[in-house]
């Protein structure tokens, strides 16, 4: 008699799993969560009220190939909190409120303490973002996927009034650009950085380098910064006119995804210290200035648009509240065929 195990599909280590990762999910629950683990369907309780007009704000992400990493490594507990935090920095640039969060797990066989590892991460990066893991998918496929190794991907949802969204509209020229430090490269670009530190220059997960002073396993899998309650409270208490996750495509491409039209920036390199690893990947590879710029976040991982009037106390209320930021550009007019990002030393 063939079962479903004999398929590569154990249903019981899947229970098992519901069984151990129950505890973290319902350690992200708020109030408006209406169902327990194990339903067909999360059920979320919008309070209406507390909005003029309520607007839903939908992202999805994964963590793309800095799971290549976490295989190498053989850690699993940091790149849930990269799957939020790429989907949740998202929407929060649209001034919305992250409010719940699923996910999806994919892998060939089932390894329950990897899979739970993975959870915590998850788990870790909700409450982080102050948002509620109240669903997600767990599917076992055999053959699909290499031994060992799965793929993520995550959905947020959030929440903003309508009078308050964030969305680059009033941004005019003399305006100044506000970036907040990221932690490394987040998750984005680790195609070309694998390609050139574990590749080309024959580097493994345990080696040294003279710019690091960890291990280059552990430097690539620094989780991503969640940005999400520290924006919420900086849209509060200062006027903020745009908001740009730098995201794969670097400072060059998401920048301008706020700008209306008849405007461009002056970004000025020398306002800010580039994290050693992107120095690293500059010199091994000798990849090219500018292609580290429409590639990397460079140590910049959100950027904030506001008046020339209200740049100091952004800047200092950012930092109070634990994201170190600094002035590292202007908006100018816009003119002929002059790129929208236009660098500077």
């Amino acid at each position: 008699m063939t079962t479903y195990r004999d398929a590569g599909v154990d249903i019981d280590a899947g229970d098992e799993f519901v069984d151990r990762i129950s505890p973290l999910v319902r350690s992200t629950f708020r109030p408006e969560v209406l169902t327990d683990i194990g339903g067909f369907g999360g059920l979320f309780r919008l309070q209406a009220h507390r909005y003029a007009e309520p607007v839903l704000v939908s992202g999805t992400d994964g963590v793309g190939t800095k799971l290549k990493i976490a295989f190498l490594t053989d850690r699993h507990d940091t790149v849930g909190i990269d799957l939020v935090a790429m989907c949740v920095n998202d929407i929060v640039v649209s001034g919305a409120e992250p409010l719940f969060f699923l996910d999806y797990f994919a892998t060939g066989k089932l390894a329950v303490p990897k899979a739970e590892s993975v959870l915590k991460g998850i788990a870790e990066g909700c409450r982080q973002a102050g948002c509620a893991l109240i669903g997600g998918e767990t599917a076992e496929m055999p053959s699909f996927y290499a031994e060992g190794e799965y793929d993520l991907a995550g959905f947020a949802v959030g929440v903003v009034d309508r009078p308050k969204i964030i969305d680059g509209r009033s941004i005019v020229p003399g305006d100044v650009l506000i970036g907040l430090a990221s932690t490394g490269l987040h998750s984005n670009g680790y195609s070309l950085a694998r390609r050139v530190l574990l590749d080309q220059a024959k580097l493994s997960v345990t080696s040294r380098l003279p710019e690091l002073d960890q291990p280059l396993g552990d430097v690539l899998l620094t989780p991503t910064r969640i940005y999400a309650k520290q924006v919420l409270t900086l849209i509060q208490e200062c006027p903020i006119k745009g908001i740009a996750h730098i995201t794969g495509g670097g400072i060059t491409e998401n920048l301008p995804r706020v700008f209306p039209s008849g405007v461009r920036a002056q970004v000025r390199r020398s306002a800010w210290s580039v994290p050693p690893i992107f120095q690293a990947i500059a010199r091994l590879g000798q990849v090219e200035r500018e292609e580290m710029y429409r590639v990397f976040n460079m140590g910049i991982g959100l950027i904030l648009v506001v008046s020339a009037s209200a740049a100091q106390t952004v800047i200092a209320r950012a930092t109070a509240l634990g994201d170190p930021a600094c002035q590292i550009g202007t908006i100018v007019p816009s003119s002929g065929d002059v790129p929208l990002v236009e660098y500077v030393d």
